[in-house]
């Protein structure tokens, strides 16, 4: 059940271990309110998708993930003619000796439909149902996807012409992510409730960490937590989130190593960066640097 105040929606996302500072939680919870998409814009790794998943758990509803792609198109995202199952059919029918008496209609009934995920999202969304939709790293898709979008979240509804439109009784809960890749069109900003999340302080990644990683002590938390800010204030390709935060700290118990070192800071680099130059970088600069 979705709380109605901030307070009690605050209190709920800390129960699922997520932390939210209060202005990401009003704008989560006017989301939710006024029944708008909540698109989040941040770099990787600092918990965009996450929201969705949390949100999901609390109103214990279905979460419905939309994964972006360049070349994603309106057939992999809304609906598709399920050809074998249509082939099979038409089998059928001349097997029984219907195949001269069949029409169009006998193959392009709702039956013969796989739904995507944002179909899904619109026949769920009924009977008092507000699964999660989340449409995640949009700014992988093309512009012309977004365009498509635009209807889809005023409305959410679809128009198939064999069959006819289906509709949402309640709009789904929408959250839509983006990397910032490319800037994302302001028509379909401005159908959203916006929020920026940026990287955690070191004291509440600490506190994140402490929290995710069952076991971990609060001086490595704290170790790591300013070895991460050390890091993302270096010039890198692409500075490391949160998830390698608690990947770095799980890495680490994993070990049995309770103490961020040098050597161990050496060895576990490729934990938390992804790209040979960035690795080389920061040995460059001298790891020790991060564990000082």
């Amino acid at each position: 059940m979705i709380p109605n105040t901030i307070e009690d929606l605050g209190a709920a996302l800390d129960r699922q271990d997520y932390f939210a500072g209060e202005d990401l939680t009003v704008a989560v919870h006017l989301a939710l309110q006024l029944g708008r998409p909540l698109f989040l814009e941040g770099e990787a790794g600092v918990g965009k998708t996450e929201v969705a998943k949390v949100l999901a758990a609390i109103a214990d509803e279905e979460l419905i993930r939309l994964q972006c792609y360049e070349g994603l198109d309106v057939g992999h995202a809304l609906y598709e003619w399920d050809y074998a199952l249509q082939m099979m059919e038409i089998r059928l029918l001349e097997a029984r000796g219907e195949g001269a008496k069949a029409t169009a209609r006998d193959i392009l009934s709702r039956d013969f439909l796989i739904a995507r995920p944002l179909l899904q999202a619109i026949e769920a969304a009924r009977d008092g149902r507000r699964p999660v939709l989340l449409i995640d790293e949009l700014d992988r898709a093309d512009e012309e996807f977004e365009a498509f979008l635009l209807e889809l979240l005023s409305d959410f509804q679809v128009s198939i012409p064999e069959i006819g439109t289906i509709k949402a009784d309640d709009p789904p809960i929408v959250i839509l992510t983006s990397n910032r890749t490319r800037e994302i069109h302001d028509a379909l900003k401005r159908r959203c409730i916006y929020h920026w999340i940026d990287y955690p302080s070191p004291s509440l990644e600490a506190a994140i960490v402490a929290r995710k990683v069952p076991g971990v002590s609060q001086d490595l938390a704290r170790s790591l937590a300013a070895a991460m800010q050390k890091l993302r204030a270096m010039d890198l390709f692409k500075p490391p989130g949160v998830a390698e935060t608690l990947d770095w700290a799980e890495s680490l118990q994993l070990l049995h190593d309770g103490e961020l070192t040098p050597n161990m800071a050496e060895r576990t680099l490729g934990v938390v960066l992804k790209y040979k130059d960035d690795i080389d970088a920061v040995r460059e600069a001298g790891v020790e640097a991060l564990v000082g």
